[in-house]
């Protein structure tokens, strides 16, 4: 699992240099990071898509293979209509 980086100090004294009051900065600071806390974990990673597409993926490759057999085997028979025209 991924982590977040989150510098509650600069943000309050971000904060407080925008003329916040101090308890109110370091208040809103540590609820802002409780809720980016709470809320990282439900993101998803690349890792979590590739396990949840790894099925779709193969599903395509076999669908592609059946896609090409079947195309082949059309033209064969085209092949053999045209073949027996003449």
């Amino acid at each position: 699992m991924s982590t977040l980086s989150f510098d509650t100090l600069k943000y309050a004294n971000a904060l407080k240099a925008g003329g916040v009051p101090s308890a109110q900065a370091e208040a809103e600071a540590a609820a802002l990071s409780e809720v980016l806390e709470v809320n990282f974990e439900e993101l998803v990673t690349k890792q979590d898509l590739a396990i949840a597409l790894a099925p779709l993926w193969t599903e395509l490759a076999v669908l592609k293979w059946m896609t090409g057999f079947g195309l082949a085997g059309i033209a064969s028979i085209l092949l053999l209509l045209l073949k027996a025209r003449l």
